[in-house]
């Protein structure tokens, strides 16, 4: 895993390998399509949902005014689409034990 703190597509790889036995390229393609998978469903605009994890909602969000913050200068702000993830119960519960 890697030493930052960081989760890698490669250190997801690793771990279906190590758990699973497919060989680094099968688990490496496995790992790549579920990627693809939730990123198309999030492209047609669907909300992504893995049970015991969280979820992955789109929201869209209006025009607004907003307001340049070293000039003062007031700018209005696009309506734009922003993902946004909802960790599950059991998701929480886990960070909170571990921390």
């Amino acid at each position: 895993m890697a030493v930052a703190g960081t989760l890698t597509r490669a250190d997801l790889a690793e771990s279906v390998h190590r758990e699973i036995g497919l060989s680094r390229a099968e688990s490496a393609n496995l790992v790549e399509q579920i990627l693809e998978n939730m990123c198309a469903a999030l492209s047609r605009g669907e909300n992504v949902k893995i049970s015991g994890f969280g979820s992955f909602i789109l929201r869209d969000k209006g025009e607004r005014i907003g307001r340049n913050p070293k000039t003062g200068v007031e700018v209005p702000i696009a309506p734009r689409r922003v993902l946004t993830f909802r960790a599950s119960q059991m998701m929480r519960e886990r960070i909170v034990k571990s921390a």
